[in-house]
């Protein structure tokens, strides 16, 4: 099992995940994905276990709305984008070999385990 979880260290949701993980004994790797940012590999793997670009996209966040990602026509273009701004990225990204989910996913998890 490799188990990685990439998130923010500020984020609750990821420390939340951590915290989960931890309380089952399972070991993980932690990527700071704000200050690391995530490959090109890792993310066209994520992308395909979570449905698409649009799962990993946090609109809420400043990054989202200060580059104007929403009014880009090209996927390509705001893939692009978002690797380079890894803060626009929703957080946690729990990925298990070819599987991954975003955001607090106990239920998925547990499956994991």
């Amino acid at each position: 099992m490799n188990l990685q979880i990439f998130g923010k260290t500020k984020c609750f949701e990821t420390k939340k995940a951590q915290r989960y993980f931890k309380e089952r004994g399972l070991k993980f790797q932690f990527v700071d994905i704000a200050r690391f940012g995530i490959s090109p590999g890792e993310y066209q793997s994520i992308k395909k276990a979570v449905g698409g670009m649009r799962a990993l996209i946090d609109e809420g966040s400043k990054e989202y709305e200060n580059l104007g990602l929403k009014y880009l026509a090209s996927e390509s273009d705001a893939e692009a984008l978002l690797l380079e701004n890894p803060g626009m990225f929703k957080t946690p990204i729990a990925r298990n070999g070819k599987e991954a989910t975003v955001g607090f996913k106990p239920e998925a998890w547990s499956a994991w385990a």
